[in-house]
């Protein structure tokens, strides 16, 4: 007997359900019985079915309105319905048809012409089973290479997702490995590979937990685009984000203490508007597609980047604005880097508690002070 077929009857006359349920088992199927529409809907929805086999006269709920509900729901809507309908009674077949129904059958019951409408519907329901684990699979795969963000557009409407680029206020992270040359030369390059490997991993963990999507990556770096609707909570979840990638650091570095060199990375943060959504690369044999995002504020979360020390966090004044309520920020005075004017930097230190003041600022009377903001203040040339 087939056991793993499961089929469902739903017909008020036990009679009936007795003998199709006879006629399936001496065939090798099992099946469950339902004696009204109500019932019916409560056991698909407990566990959905191969295939339903479904009387059209039933009191309350009848066949034709279980039918439009079950192919109304997404989730049940590829189950195949076979309705039992009266010979004489052809309004009902129209009906069923216009509630999608897949299959019919005439009562009283004919033996063979149950067994070969339960089989053809069978046969479809597997052939459309294969085909979803496929495009499942497919999916799930693609996922790996494709942002939240244009996930998300894609099925907010699949027939046309608005994948065009348009000014928007976003929070731009960008992180690189540092030394990364360095350590190339003391360990082998797959030995190399394997520890970015796994230090990016964790990464990844910061930023889909605080909803980033990878833009780019490179071999020791990748560039993170944080959005939300309140420019402050992109802001925020870009914060948090790079500072868990610096306790993550910290961890990895703890648990691989054979390393002669241990890793660190150095992190640009900046907000504001940017040109975000898909480009097109046309080539002679293909086309390529990708998520990103242009302008200023990208430019200059690159830069702070590449200016940060090994272990820091540089935000620009765009990020500052919006994390000084909630972060603790070092000022650092206004610094200049190439084909941008000069701009206000920090550095991010943590996340502040009590959410008061956070922004730190020289202590009065304290010595040495001037010297110290105009050693801070560097021409970065790049």
């Amino acid at each position: 007997m087939d056991t793993a077929t499961n089929i469902l009857v739903v017909d008020d006359n036990e009679q009936n359900l007795s003998l199709i349920r006879t006629i399936l088992r001496r065939h090798g199927f099992h099946s469950r019985l339902a004696n009204n529409g109500e019932e019916a809907l409560r056991q698909v929805r407990h566990r959905p079915p191969d295939l339903i086999i479904l009387d059209v006269m039933m009191p309350g709920m009848d066949g034709i309105e279980v039918c439009r509900q079950l192919k109304d729901n997404d989730e049940t809507r590829l189950i195949p319905i076979v309705i039992m309908t009266a010979l004489d009674q052809p309004e009902d077949k129209i009906r069923g048809i216009e509630a999608g129904a897949d299959d019919f059958l005439f009562k009283p019951v004919n033996q063979s012409e149950l067994m070969a409408r339960v089989r053809t519907a069978l046969r479809m329901k597997q052939t459309i089973d294969r085909k979803m684990a496929v495009l499942l699979h497919t999916k799930e795969q693609l996922c790996k290479f494709v942002p939240l963000a244009v996930r998300q557009r894609v099925e907010a409407d699949p027939e046309a997702p608005d994948l065009e680029r348009r000014q928007q206020d976003v929070s731009i992270l960008f992180v690189d490995v540092s030394g990364y040359s360095k350590l190339s030369q003391f360990m082998e390059q797959e030995r190399v590979d394997a520890l970015i490997e796994r230090y990016f991993s964790q990464f990844m963990d910061c930023i889909h937990e605080h909803a980033g999507d990878i833009s780019e990556t490179s071999g020791d770096g990748m560039m993170v685009v944080f959005q939300h609707e309140e420019p402050v909570e992109h802001a925020m979840r870009a914060a948090r984000s790079a500072l868990g990638m610096l306790e993550a650091t910290a961890r990895l570095n703890g648990q691989w203490r054979e390393m002669e060199q241990p890793v660190a990375v150095h992190i640009g943060i900046d907000s504001g508007v940017a040109l975000v959504g898909s480009s097109r690369f046309e080539g002679l044999r293909e086309s390529r597609w990708t998520f990103t995002a242009n302008g200023t504020v990208a430019n200059l979360a690159a830069r702070l980047r590449d200016a940060a020390p090994p272990g820091t966090i540089l935000i620009g004044s765009g990020a500052a604005a919006r994390l000084t309520t909630s972060f603790l920020l070092e000022g650092l005075g206004p610094q200049t880097f190439k084909n941008l004017q000069t701009v206000e930097v920090f550095r991010l230190l943590g996340e502040h508690q009590e959410a008061t003041c956070c922004l730190l600022e020289e202590e009065p009377g304290e010595k040495g002070g001037d010297a110290e903001k105009t050693a801070k203040r560097r021409q970065i040339e790049q």
